[in-house]
């Protein structure tokens, strides 16, 4: 699929020509990763953030947000629960919080690598390089970063540079790979002013970047941030909408550019359609999904963006719940680690 096709599949609205993008990326899943379903329970450990980014209700600015960080025996006491849930992976995420010491974290990524099954993926920001080979060598199989979208100018609008930054993204990406960590990204979709071509390019730029995982969601901005109040402008007609059909779409042209990556039916996504958004995404070309395993009293307080679904899967009617969601549309819950399968 070259540009040209992308292009067109992001612009197509007839429903029978998008009932074919739906099969179509469903078949190619089928294919390259299988029927499963893998589970990734996610930790958000801290809401601290030093960045400023203009849409995200974790910014620095915001007074407004009660903050918190975990500690090592309420980790532990999350990870104890992936594994009781029979979950494969679980998902350390924070805002880039460097009260998060490097030993400190890397401790618990050796405590979870002797004691449990599980893969462990770090979502931690751009830290500096050091922290990243040191994670790794502690045991981390994975790391994510979302480049959010490759349109340089639209990138500082929504994310500020730090002073004295000397890296970007893209650096911080081909790190990762050479120090031997499956590697995650993707974008957000809507932002005000991302064009069609835009998105296009960071579809593009998924392939080549050969990314293991990959996230694609709406862009939703918090109220209390810069950016809350800023409508998005659809009357030039190359504005991306932050639209339910428009992340089906990305996700299914995700599949076929990039057949063999773990693609998740994300949380904005049950956000935005919490009756069936995460089914439909599975159908159209996801294979993984993410239960939140973070405290309540803690979870509540990790706002990037208001009225989150809810998606606390640690009681056992809801386990239930999430096992028979995914059995309802004739998949089953993965076992295993979940890593990308490469041909």
């Amino acid at each position: 699929m070259d540009k040209t096709e992308i292009l067109r599949w992001l612009r197509e609205t007839k429903e029978s020509r998008l009932e074919d993008l739906w099969l179509r990326a469903d078949a190619v899943r089928k294919e390259k990763v299988g029927d499963a379903v893998h589970l990734r329970g996610l930790i958000e450990i801290s809401s601290y953030c030093v960045r400023q980014c203009g849409y995200c209700g974790l910014r620095a600015g915001n007074a407004s947000l009660e903050r918190y960080r975990m500690s090592e025996e309420e980790i532990m006491q999350c990870v104890a629960d992936a594994v009781e849930f029979g979950y494969g992976t679980v998902v350390m995420q924070a805002g880039e919080d460097y009260g998060i010491k490097t030993e400190w974290l890397a401790n618990i990524v050796r405590r979870i690598k002797a004691q449990t099954p599980l893969a462990v993926t770090l979502s931690m920001g751009e830290r500096p390089v050091e922290d990243l080979v040191a994670w790794r060598e502690a045991g981390a199989n994975r790391y994510l970063l979302r480049f959010e979208t490759s349109n340089p100018v639209l990138y500082e609008k929504i994310h500020p540079s730090l002073p004295k930054q000397t890296y970007n993204r893209f650096d911080l990406l081909k790190k990762l790979r050479e120090l031997g960590y499956e590697v995650g990204s993707g974008v957000m979709i809507g932002i005000p002013g991302q064009s069609y071509e835009d998105l296009a390019h960071d579809i593009e730029l998924f392939r080549t970047l050969d990314l293991d995982m990959i996230g694609v969601g709406p862009y939703i901005a918090h109220p209390a941030t810069p950016l809350g109040q800023e409508t998005i402008d659809l009357t030039n007609g190359n504005q991306v909408p932050n639209t339910e059909l428009m992340v089906y779409k990305v996700l299914a042209i995700t599949r076929l550019v990039c057949p063999e990556a773990n693609i998740p039916s994300t949380t904005a996504l049950a956000t935005i359609n919490k009756t069936e958004g995460r089914e439909l995404g599975l159908c159209r070309g996801a294979n993984i999904v993410m239960p939140n395993l973070t405290p309540s009293q803690y979870r509540r307080l990790y706002e990037i963006y208001p009225a989150k679904a809810c998606i606390d899967e640690t009681s056992r009617q809801c386990r239930g719940c999430l096992w028979g969601r995914i059995e309802s549309i004739g998949r089953q819950v993965g076992s295993g680690q979940g890593g990308r399968r490469r041909s």
